[in-house]
């Protein structure tokens, strides 16, 4: 059982284990923001933890809460012993400022995007990560929208609008007939065999 892997985190890393619990089947453990990446590693090379799969990351955010205001939570299995496990840390003080922790990116390189996204998302910063940069919003947005403070009215600044994206062309050559089973898109004329554009046939009324 994952169990027995809060077991091993306790003995390994003492205080640095905040707390643990196993709710619902889910066995976690709390850890240190100073120890994240070391015991991120351990869990990865311990024969008897061996989690090679790094599965999500994400943060919630307790607005009010004493203490740092951020959890980021790590889900992560392992495939040779069928153990799943939950690893939480705690950053930010109360105005959301400090909100950084070290990257896993060198540990599990699946990590790389969803550090990305809690960035993006929470304002959580990732040192050591190799590319730290929004991932769903672009550059120019200001603040975190995930978080519980950020205004639900608050306009963004606007950026320009890309007019040079390439003109959309029918998924054939000019002298190819229609695919099987794929369909113009609305307003895309198609072409006849001398390359011209043809006439769009109109949609047979329904009955």
């Amino acid at each position: 059982m994952s169990q027995s892997v809060l077991d091993l985190l306790r003995e390994q890393f003492g205080s640095a284990i905040v707390e643990t619990h196993s709710q619902w089947g889910d066995d976690t453990a709390v850890v240190l923001p100073e120890r994240w990446r070391e015991v991120a590693r351990f869990v990865r090379d311990e024969p008897r933890a061996r989690m090679d799969m790094f599965i999500d990351l994400t943060a919630v955010d307790y607005l009010g809460r004493p203490g740092p205001r951020f959890e980021v939570v790590l889900h992560l299995r392992s495939h040779e012993l069928a153990y799943r496990l939950r690893l939480k840390t705690r950053v930010g003080a109360a105005d959301g400022r400090e909100a950084r922790l070290d990257s896993l990116c060198d540990v599990w390189a699946g990590a790389n995007w969803f550090e990305r996204e809690c960035y993006d998302m929470f304002g959580v910063e990732f040192t050591g990560h190799p590319d730290l940069r929004r991932i769903l919003l672009y550059e120019q947005f200001q603040g975190a929208p995930l978080r519980k403070d950020y205004p639900a009215g608050h306009t963004q600044p606007l950026v320009k609008y890309r007019d040079d994206a390439p003109a959309l062309e029918p998924p054939f050559g000019p002298d190819e007939g229609m695919p099987l089973g794929r369909k113009v898109p609305a307003g895309v004329p198609c072409r006849s065999s001398g390359g011209a554009p043809a006439p769009l046939r109109p949609e047979p009324e329904e009955p």
